[in-house]
């Protein structure tokens, strides 16, 4: 699943979102947006977590 995480502080890093979503199961990526011009973050980013859910 992938999920939309908004409302970041500027000083948040990939590493720091994927540690704040590691107690809840496996992260399989974590991204902060950065912004092309400015090459800072854009305050939202992006957690990706395996769908553990069965058929």
């Amino acid at each position: 699943m992938n999920i939309y995480v908004s409302n970041l502080s500027f000083a948040v890093q990939d590493e720091d979102l994927r540690e704040f979503f590691t107690p809840y199961g496996e992260v399989s990526s974590a991204r902060v947006v950065i912004d092309r011009d400015t090459n800072r973050s854009r305050g939202f980013g992006f957690v990706e977590m395996p769908d553990t859910a069965c058929c």
